[in-house]
Order: C-alpha cells, then structure tokens, then sequence
C-alpha cells in the first residue's frame, strides 16, 4: 500500500507491559468508528502491514493494541513513534455538512494583505488549535486556523482567505 490510498491515524506512543501492547494516539477525529483489523505503520517512509489481534478504545483518543506474531516487548520497540494509517476505503462517509480544517489541504491561501501564500501542503492538529503549512517564498510557514484569521473559505474555487497578524509571516522570512 502506498501513502496515497491511505489516510492517517495517529501514532504509537509507547509500549504497555511485556507482552507486546502498545498504545496509540489518535489523531483521526472519529477514531471509535474505525476498523481495526489491519493497521498500516509508516516504517521508513513505507506503509508496513501489522495485523490487530485486540484493540481496546479509550475516551481519551487513546487505545491499545495487540497484534498478532508480536507477544513480546522487544517486537513491538520499532513501532514506538511511527505514524499509523488505514487505506481510504475504511474512512468513514460523512454528511456533505460537515466541514474540518484538514479540509483545507490544497487549498490556495490567500493574505489580505500579502496576496497569494501558496497551497496548503499540511494541516496538523495540535492541542489547542489547528495549523497550516504552506511554502511562501521558498520557505515552509505555518499559520493557525481559527475563526479570528479566516475571512472567508471558497469550497467551489478551494481558495481560503485569510487576514494574518502583521509580522507573522517575517518570523519565518529574516533569516
């Protein structure tokens, strides 16, 4: 399986016990209505099968897993870090409504004030908000996604306007 024909997960975040359990972080939204037969981690830049024997969900975006032909810590100490994936076809339909800001992945990102920013090449999640990564000027910028910068988001032209902070983007542009 390639990166393209699947979508991301979360990661492993360490092991539990001797007996191979890890757990994993999601970071995937709706990660309790996921199928978890087989999960795919990201071991040096190539989707690596591992087959789920138990997986056990917790409420907070957490879970634990067993798979099969790894009953041993030792086995299971390559997965610590790595990304997980799913192929696409397990992604859960939504209704046409609902809109995330990983849907903003792209899009062109347009400043008031600057014009044209670039596409949007990543869109993380971290605890308190969202952030863009677009490449301006030949240089990798992030910016946050919430309400107070976003003017207005063009589904039909996939164009996300936006009124940044003056002297945000010459953080990344001094050097």
């Amino acid at each position: 399986m390639k990166h393209e024909e699947a979508f991301y997960i979360g990661y492993v975040t360490k092991t539990r016990g001797l007996k191979g359990e890890v757990q994993v972080f999601f970071e995937f939204d709706e990660y309790e209505k996921l199928d978890f037969d087989v999960v795919y981690a990201d071991m040096n830049g190539k989707l690596v099968p591992y087959f789920v024997a138990s997986a056990k969900l917790q409420a907070n975006k957490t879970g634990y897993f067993n798979f099969d032909d790894a009953d041993h810590i030792d086995k299971v100490q390559p997965l610590l870090k790595k990304k997980l994936y799913l192929p696409i076809a397990q992604m859960p339909e939504r209704d046409d409504s609902e809109f995330f800001y990983t849907d903003l992945k792209g899009f062109m990102a347009v400043d008031e004030a600057l014009g044209k920013l670039g596409e949007i090449i990543e869109v993380n999640e971290y605890p308190q908000q969202f952030v863009a990564t677009v490449i301006y000027k030949e240089t990798e910028i992030l910016f946050p996604l919430n309400e107070d910068f976003i003017v207005e988001i063009d589904d039909a032209e996939k164009i996300l306007t936006l009124d940044l902070p003056e002297g945000l983007l010459d953080i990344y542009l001094e050097n």
